[in-house]
């Protein structure tokens, strides 16, 4: 196939003969305590949905499941109403039908980057920053018996994981690669398809094509053997999230700048380049099993939800800026400590939320642990620690990681004395009961 530079089309309306014909509105599902890092939907409809608040919802509902202890990055919802979840933690969970307790199906040692289900076989694909891909023969994960094969061939973080129909895996890496795992007898070896030089976040493999985004904004689709196809690269990076729904012809491709662009994979046209996001990026994405809505979520706490038809007719999503946003000069310093080192995690009022981290509401002279219902790591459960003045100045002097080692809270250092000062000053204020 010749290949192909396309420009977006100035007329929005041939878009809708590739579009579906169901009418749907624009919905939001709220509920999260931090931003939407991934989304899927599974064959039944229901949506899933990754956060920086450690949990996993499902919708409708929403239902939540707990169980990771950092953001929640990746999720694969294929095997519905089974589903499998990765995280910053480095843990791979399997949360079995009903729901319960999760079994882990595997601890890289670094950070999630995504999760596939090969549909032909059941096998799972879990790829992490640790540079590794980890290969499943499962017949049930919730079996701690499974066979486990480990792929090493990437320079750099594995970024994204895809199957295709015939069984075949392909990767992305940071290390600018696309690659095609290849053998037999459990013996597998990657060839290297594109080798684009910044790094690839994103994938999408079909029968005909990979499509794949990049860190410097490349959005590029090749043949299994890597020959270019079309390159849709716009002056926005880098490329954070794609979906692909094969019915309507249709891929979505989710930017740091906020835009989602719309292309017709039939013809290769861009036929919408929406403003999504006020704010921020757009984290993930996820189309309905019709093709009709594409869902997405980005600093939000929110998930958005749009008829695809309508897109370009929208505004830009999103309230006001985020706490951890907001300009330095508009704020006293102590404040401005909380809001760009702890609020994305941490509530000051007594709640209850869904924040990844506790209330800080009545916090001094507090048992460290002590929040009903949150789940604590075991490192705090029990602790001895009360917060006060001489603690809390100590966990930003030596970082939460050396004062509390084995906690979930993030490494965060506050070097100076003064703001370590001010943002206690501040919490004391901020936090007391009345």
């Amino acid at each position: 196939m010749p290949r192909i530079f396309c420009r977006l089309l100035s007329v929005p309306l041939l878009f809708l003969a590739a579009a579906p014909a169901v009418a749907e509105d624009f919905t939001t599902y709220k509920g999260h305590g931090g931003p939407v890092m991934a989304l899927d939907v599974s064959p039944d409809g229901q949506l899933a949905s990754a956060s920086f608040d450690n949990a996993v919802g499902t919708w409708p509902g929403p239902t939540w499941l707990d169980g990771h202890d950092a953001a929640v990055t990746a999720v694969d919802f294929s095997q519905a109403p089974a589903l499998l979840s990765g995280g910053d933690d480095f843990r791979v969970l399997y949360w079995p039908a009903d729901r319960s307790a999760p079994v882990e199906l595997t601890k890289h040692q670094g950070k999630i980057g995504a999760i596939a289900t090969d549909p032909g076989t059941g096998r799972i694909a879990t790829a992490s920053w640790d540079g590794s891909i980890r290969l499943f023969d499962t017949t049930d994960a919730a079996q701690p018996d499974f066979t486990m094969q480990e792929l090493l061939g990437h320079r750099s973080s594995v970024t994204d994981v895809a199957f295709s129909s015939d069984g075949r895996l392909f990767s992305t890496s940071s290390d600018g690669t696309l690659r095609v795992w290849e053998g037999s007898g459990g013996q597998l070896a990657s060839r290297i398809l594109v080798n684009q030089g910044f790094g690839i976040n994103r994938l999408i493999v079909t029968d005909a094509w990979i499509a794949y985004g990049a860190v410097d904004g490349a959005t590029r689709v090749v043949d299994h053997e890597g020959q270019e196809i079309a390159d849709f690269t716009l002056d926005r990076r880098p490329i954070l999230s794609m979906d692909y729904h094969a019915g309507t012809n249709q891929l979505g491709v989710g930017d740091g700048h906020g835009f989602i662009m719309m292309i017709d994979t039939a013809e290769w046209k861009i036929t919408r380049d929406f403003r999504a996001m006020r704010q921020g990026p757009v984290w993930a994405l996820a189309f309905s099993n019709n093709g009709a809505v594409m869902h997405a979520g980005g600093i939000e706490d929110v998930i958005y939800a749009w008829p695809v038809e309508l897109l370009d007719q929208y505004d830009p999503v999103g309230g006001e800026t985020r706490s951890f946003l907001r300009a330095a000069d508009s704020m006293p310093n102590g404040e401005r400590q909380f809001m760009r080192k702890c609020s994305i995690c941490h509530a000051l009022d007594p709640g209850p939320s869904r924040k990844a981290g506790p209330t800080l509401h009545g916090v001094f002279g507090r048992r460290a642990g002590t929040v009903p219902e949150y789940r604590y790591s075991p490192t705090l459960d029990g602790s001895e620690i009360i917060w006060s003045t001489e603690t809390i100045n100590a966990l930003f002097e030596t970082g939460p990681d050396h004062y509390i080692p084995g906690s979930k809270m993030p490494m965060q250092v506050i070097a100076k004395p003064s703001d370590r000062a001010d943002l206690i000053a501040f919490l004391k204020s901020a936090t007391a009961k009345e």
